[in-house]
């Protein structure tokens, strides 16, 4: 029998706080199996309740006074803002009151709070951001997208290990295809990163691994990971999202530029509303920062309430599935491989 999951909510982060996060959980509480805690200062979120009828819903306030600005420094807010929301929310969870925490707020300390307060699975080197980029096929999983920006090759390898976890287990990929990102495809391309981390990754026995990519291939479709640093991975993800968005406004500048195109667009409009859908990224909730004991979304800044029901899912479906029992065994059958690389 399934246990339901209880998830932290950061009810003030984003750019629109509590006038978005707590309908957005509150909605996936009524729709889903699951339990919110909305974490925030309690007199705004009771106020926003009382715009909306939770119905059936199971929620709980829980107060947290402070708020993190977005100029704060991580390192700051974990030493002096102990009762800021995401603070409180990733201590729930380190303290076993939730399975995991959702903020659309502040990324850097989301990240941090969670690596230092809710705490790293044994053997992890590098908690790592997974992003999904929608292709010509199937949904793809980008790791790492943004939380290290330096890193050694037996990280990118571990990243790889969480990316494959995540993909069977969420995405439900039977043998997720993980390449590296690279300059070329041919072996032996690539700074000595991305070539230590290949020899790496042929020696792996559970990792279907295919390869360098370039940064063309991502979209094709015909791999379900793309392992690469943050540094790089942050840059894909933000240009992605940056072009689909520049894409939308040209299409729609021509479709409506005269009578015979906005009658082709009318037409039309059921596929024209698909491909919104696909490039939306509220239709993926939030990038989950893998590696952690237990769940952690970190949400886009600008997410609307339909991005949280969907991050909520997502969290709620990683508690339901253990993933973290998936990524734990990845994590110790190729532990020696790890060791072998920091030896180097």
């Amino acid at each position: 029998m399934s246990v339901k999951p209880i998830l932290a909510i950061d009810a003030m982060g984003g750019d629109f706080g509590p006038g978005v996060i707590v309908p957005g959980a509150i909605q996936a509480a009524r729709d889903l199996n699951v339990k919110v805690l909305l974490v925030g200062d309690a007199p705004q979120v009771e106020a926003e309740l009382a715009k909306h009828a939770p119905g059936k819903a199971e929620y709980e306030i829980v107060h947290a006074p402070d708020v993190v600005q977005m100029h704060e420094k991580p390192s700051d807010v974990l030493r002096r803002k102990k009762d800021s929301s995401i603070h409180v929310a990733c201590r729930l969870v380190k303290e076993g009151a939730a399975n995991g925490v959702i903020s659309a707020g502040h990324s850097g300390a989301t990240a941090a709070c969670g690596i230092f307060t809710i705490g790293r699975i044994p053997g992890v080197e590098r908690p790592a951001l997974a992003a999904f980029l929608p292709t010509e096929k199937n949904p793809i999983v980008v790791i790492d997208a943004g939380a290290n920006v330096d890193c050694r090759p037996y990280h990118l390898f571990q990243f790889g290990l969480m990316g494959d976890a995540f993909a069977r287990d969420i995405f439900g990929y039977p043998s997720p295809r993980v390449a590296l990102l690279n300059i070329g495809e041919e072996e032996g391309k690539g700074n000595n990163q991305v070539k230590e981390a290949y020899e790496l990754y042929k020696m792996a026995s559970i990792v279907n691994f295919v390869g360098n990519a370039e940064g063309r291939d991502i979209f094709s479709g015909d791999m379900d990971v793309v392992v690469c640093d943050g540094f790089v991975g942050n840059i894909i993800v933000k240009m992605s999202e940056g072009i689909a968005f520049s894409l939308l406004r040209m299409l729609r500048r021509e479709l409506f530029s005269g009578f015979v195109t906005k009658l082709g667009t009318w037409l039309s409009k059921p596929a024209f509303k698909r491909f919104i859908n696909t490039v939306d990224y509220a239709e993926y909730g939030g990038a989950p920062l893998l590696g952690l004991q237990g769940i952690c979304i970190v949400c886009h800044g600008k997410s609307n309430s339909k991005a949280i029901t969907n991050a909520v899912k997502m969290a709620a479906a990683f508690v339901e599935k253990e993933t973290n029992t998936l990524l734990r065994e990845s994590i110790i059958t190729n532990e020696e491989l790890t060791r072998f690389s920091r030896a180097l």
